[in-house]
């Protein structure tokens, strides 16, 4: 009824929002169908620049071509290829002092005639600097002036009548994410390497390791097999973790009792005397080297709170649901 209501308070020459954001995001996508098709082997050439390349790549743009610039630089540093955006007219007031021989520039414009960028393309000329562009225009100045020229598809923008940057700059921010990411494979760039350039944050988290948050050594929980219950049950007492491991004669944990298992053991009437009686046998346990985030899903699967942390059968670590909450997994 209030969607009814809504409906007839709209004036009847007022676009509907949702036809407009479809029709934007149709265009959008024709455009990045259009971009994946004209690629060629331009694009490779700008890899191998890049990862030729002894120093940084500094990109550089004015306007939205700017923030895409920034953004692309953001994605490239956070990927294991060092870069940085320089800002094209603090360049021309001595930021060009940023650039050094084994950089490459990386510069965006449309059109390739933005002005700003004409000390940047001359400095880059002068000192041998490899200069890749992404423009829209393969005969502009900026097109012309580089070493590899990635040329974005004719795109219609999502107005038509103000023709504001929208979907070209979707296209140089896709082309940018392609680089960053081809350029990720080419290196070997990995999980690892990744959660050291991303230690905060959710994301940070998602890249922590088991081995990261499992408490080792004295805190762990164990008791050895053929150990009486009374010993298992003050070792859940005195570790804090809510369970205790059963390790055999070789160190191999072969069961683990929760307090949660006992008191299903008692309200039965069941009254085992050993941990081998009332311990659950091959218990859920996880690498050192897995991902908290997979061992949260575990946990959540399975429905405890808590993992042992096992290598080469020997139980090493114990992580809690709250030391993974702690650290941000959700």
């Amino acid at each position: 009824m209030r969607k009814r209501a809504a409906d007839m308070s709209r004036p009847k020459d007022e676009p509907d929002d949702l036809a407009v954001a479809r029709r934007v995001l149709a265009l959008q996508a024709e455009g990045l169908k259009a971009l994946g098709e004209s690629l060629d082997a331009a694009f490779s050439r700008a890899v191998e620049t890049i990862l030729n390349a002894q120093g940084r790549v500094i990109c550089a743009g004015i306007g939205k071509s700017g923030h895409v610039a920034r953004k692309v630089a953001a994605t490239l540093a956070s990927t294991g290829t060092p870069a940085y955006f320089v800002h094209p007219s603090e360049a021309s007031h001595g930021d060009l002092g940023m650039i050094a021989r084994g950089d490459v520039v990386l510069a965006l414009s449309k059109s390739g005639e933005t002005s700003e960028l004409s000390d940047l393309i001359h400095y880059a000329r002068r000192f041998a600097i490899p200069l890749l562009a992404i423009t829209a225009a393969a005969d502009s100045t900026l097109g012309r002036a580089s070493d590899v020229a990635l040329v974005i598809p004719p795109a219609v923008e999502a107005c038509a009548e103000t023709q504001a940057p929208t979907t070209s700059t979707t296209l140089m921010m896709a082309l940018g994410d392609a680089l960053a990411v081809a350029l990720l494979e080419r290196r070997g760039f990995k999980a690892d390497s990744f959660s050291v350039l991303h230690p905060g944050g959710r994301l940070g988290a998602m890249l922590l390791r088991v081995s990261d948050l499992m408490h080792g050594g004295e805190a762990l929980p164990l008791v050895r097999t053929g150990a009486r219950l009374g010993e298992g049950l003050a070792t859940i007492s005195a570790k804090g973790f809510g369970c205790v491991g059963v390790v055999d004669g070789a160190g191999r944990l072969v069961g683990v009792i929760t307090d949660g298992d006992v008191r299903r053991l008692l309200t039965a009437g069941a009254r085992p005397e050993t941990v081998d009686e009332a311990m659950t046998r091959a218990p859920v346990a996880a690498p050192p080297d897995a991902l908290a985030a997979s061992a949260l899903r575990l946990m959540n699967a399975r429905k405890i709170t808590q993992i042992f942390v096992v290598e080469n059968g020997a139980p090493v670590g114990i992580v809690h649901m709250h030391d993974l909450l702690r650290a941000g997994l959700r």
